[in-house]
């Protein structure tokens, strides 16, 4: 069994621009846990309810210690960049996901199986010839094993 066979076809997809309690509703109405992120028919990340709930987040200040008039900081202070970048976030193409993990029409299921499990994601967005033509998500596996 193969990708093609088993994937949705009809994806509900966001635009770059969207605000987050634009995609927030979409995820709510549609019943889907992430979305891909599309701009001019072009896969350009992906955006998850992990996301949304990341930007939320209370804002958590990397410990520093103030020695010789300079800063240390004892954390990341990259990672508190992220977090804050995520939490001031207006605009999807803030928050989401850009390195967007992808397979084809032909991958199996077996391999889409592993890809889900060992990138700890959700859902893979199916790209032919660079164009998104359809998903495939835990639960699409789920559905192909009960058959």
């Amino acid at each position: 069994m193969k990708a093609s066979e088993i994937m949705t076809t009809n994806v509900v997809t966001v635009s770059p621009e969207d605000t987050v309690k634009e995609v927030a509703k979409v995820l709510t109405e549609e019943d889907i846990s992430g979305v891909p992120v599309v701009e001019d028919n072009e896969l350009v990340g992906i955006v998850s309810e992990g996301d949304l709930v990341a930007h939320d987040k209370k804002l958590h200040f990397p410990n520093y210690v103030y020695f010789l008039d300079s800063v240390f900081y004892l954390e990341s202070f990259e990672k508190f960049e992220q977090d804050l970048k995520k939490v001031a976030a207006v605009k999807i193409k803030d928050i989401m996901t850009e390195d967007v993990v992808t397979i084809s029409p032909e991958t199996t299921v077996e391999d889409i199986a592993t890809l889900l499990t060992d990138e700890g994601i959700n859902r893979l967005p199916v790209i032919e010839d660079g164009e998104m033509i359809g998903i495939v998500s835990r639960a699409d596996i789920v559905k192909y094993m009960s058959e």
